[in-house]
């Protein structure tokens, strides 16, 4: 993703520890973004939350001095992006790298990796 430039959310699982500050700010978390980047939580990171055991997530917690409530409230707003993603409420794009000659080309490889990612985000719920 660019700089200044809002995360999409569909990619969240590519997200760079910039494109995770950018999203705390969104949700009202934006007071943990300096311990995110400090600990290069990035979206591959997030994803793998779901995965994590009661001691990793204690870990977690701790080393970016969360409160409770808040780690609930990321939880959450992980799970609407991932509902979206699931009920196909999110557009795919061409990201702002990609040459536009190759969109339609990305679009359809997007396409398909989003169904895989939907039977994944299946068998986790």
């Amino acid at each position: 993703m660019s700089k200044g430039r809002r995360p999409e959310p569909l990619d969240f699982f590519i997200w760079t520890v910039q494109d995770v500050g950018m999203w705390l700010e969104e949700i009202n978390l934006g007071s943990y973004r300096q311990a995110f980047e400090e600990n290069g939580v990035n979206g591959e990171y997030l994803e793998s939350l779901s995965m994590f055991t009661t001691e990793q997530i204690l870990r977690f917690i701790r080393r970016c001095h969360m409160k409770w409530g808040d780690f609930i409230t990321l939880c959450k707003e992980l799970r609407r992006i991932k509902v979206a993603c699931l009920k196909g409420e999110q557009e795919v794009r061409r990201p702002w790298w990609a040459p536009s000659c190759l969109s339609a080309v990305f679009v359809k490889v997007a396409k398909r990796n989003r169904q895989s990612r939907v039977v994944s985000l299946k068998l986790e719920a």
